[in-house]
């Protein structure tokens, strides 16, 4: 083993469970694939669970009394990339979106009852999840401080209004968690903003509207619309603390886009291997395709956006686990470029791959359509961007208020900084 290998090792048990992570996606998971297109059937879902528990890496993420592997979040990157190199390695290993970033959440914010009803049923793979929080237009969707959803007091409990489109892995899913907003109580003591709700969604007032037919299909329960009207729940279904949603969802957003990063980057990963294997295989003008300088470019190209990628995941899980805030903001530059570096990936190995790239012969097509829709879930790059460019102007106001060096090099006499002319 190279000294590089032996540096990149996660420290024991993660390492060995990263390896028969990345055997069992291998041996087990992909012979199991349905064409490119096609969607995973539920009975092949479960009894690809149930090899994955007998085989010891089903939910890396979720702690051991609910039925995970334990494994810390600075630990996930290398585990959640081997289990996303397959486009269903994530569902059958039960650490993808939403239940994955529901799981976390419910780990740190619910009670024990809460947790033994809605945490216990989800970890184990008995049940799926879904999270609503964006709503048509107006409301609530790269700006969640646009909620329209309410939730008024009434006599021991809640009465819930609320339209909600996008809700990913709605259809067939046993409970929500809704945000929607609230009003301040000076006699309860919680302030305004808004509240958090487990609602099953066979509640009364809950009604699934219109599918939503987006171009991913990797997320089983499609992306509905979800309705709640005039849906009373009582006081128990109350996830945390009345007017704290708005930090309970950076709990779970932060971590939930940097495991998006991790499942597709994997799937990049897939599609860089794809593309070397084809280039050492075809031959044009006399050369093998890997020998021809416009094809190892590109494949270069992909190997230094696989790196960096991995990079900054790595950095920004070690973030979240020890410095949440500051990981929750390096978080948006994580998602901001491997969203973009991965859809370059993908479509340099298309291209690499030619015809057969955007056919059902290979899987590429597929899977560029399972990430190009990253762009724009969890807050589109743009709102990122918009936001990481207000925290590099407020810091650098800060630095020079308190006295740094200012960028400019010409004084407002016309010096240099050094007094020059």
């Amino acid at each position: 083993m190279s000294a590089a290998t032996k540096a990149s090792m996660l420290p024991e048990p993660y390492e060995t469970l990263r390896l028969k992570t990345r055997a069992f996606i291998r041996d087990v998971v992909i012979p199991a694939e349905p064409k490119p297109g096609t969607t995973l059937t539920e009975a092949t879902r479960r009894d690809l669970m149930s090899k994955a528990k007998a085989a010891g890496v089903f939910a890396p993420h979720l702690a051991t009394e609910y039925g995970g592997q334990g494994v810390p979040l600075e630990h996930w990157p290398a585990i959640f990339i081997e289990a996303g190199y397959s486009p269903i390695g994530p569902a059958v290993l039960n650490c993808m979106a939403p239940d994955e970033g529901n799981m976390h959440m419910l780990e740190l914010i619910a009670t024990d009852e809460q947790k033994a009803r809605y945490l216990v049923p989800l970890g184990s793979g008995d049940v799926r999840s879904c999270f609503g929080m964006t709503e048509p237009h107006p409301g609530a969707g790269s700006d969640p401080l646009a909620l329209q959803s309410t939730a008024e007091r009434v006599d021991g409990g809640w009465r819930i209004n609320a339209h909600k489109r996008f809700i990913s892995g709605a259809e067939g899913a046993a409970y929500c968690i809704l945000m929607a907003r609230t009003e301040a109580s000076a006699d309860e003591g919680f302030p305004a903003g808004a509240t958090m709700f487990l609602i099953d969604m066979d509640h009364p007032g809950v009604r699934l509207g219109n599918p939503i037919n987006a171009i991913d299909t990797a997320i089983a329960g499609g992306h509905p619309h979800v309705y709640f009207e005039d849906c009373v729940v009582t006081d128990d279904a109350v996830l945390g603390a009345p007017g704290e949603g708005f930090a309970y969802a950076q709990v779970r957003l932060g971590p939930a886009r940097l495991t998006h990063c991790m499942r597709w980057l994997g799937l990049a990963k897939r599609a860089q291997d794809i593309a070397l294997d084809r280039a050492a295989r075809r031959e044009m003008f006399g050369s093998q395709l890997r020998e021809l300088g416009i094809a190892q470019e590109m494949l270069a190209q992909s190997e230094i956006d696989i790196a960096t990628s991995e990079a900054i995941i790595d950095r920004t899980a070690a973030m979240l686990e020890h410095d949440p805030k500051a990981g929750a903001a390096l978080s948006g530059i994580a998602k901001v470029h491997c969203a973009d570096a991965i859809g370059r990936i993908i479509d340099r190995a298309i291209q690499l791959c030619g015809g057969d790239g955007v056919t059902d012969a290979l899987p590429l097509a597929s899977y560029a359509n399972e990430v190009r829709p990253f762009r724009i879930y969890d807050g589109s790059n743009e709102t990122h961007k918009w936001a990481i460019a207000r925290r590099a102007s407020s810091r650098r106001r800060r630095e020079v208020e308190a006295g740094a060096l200012p960028l400019d090099t010409v004084n407002e006499h016309g010096n240099d900084i050094w007094g020059q002319q």
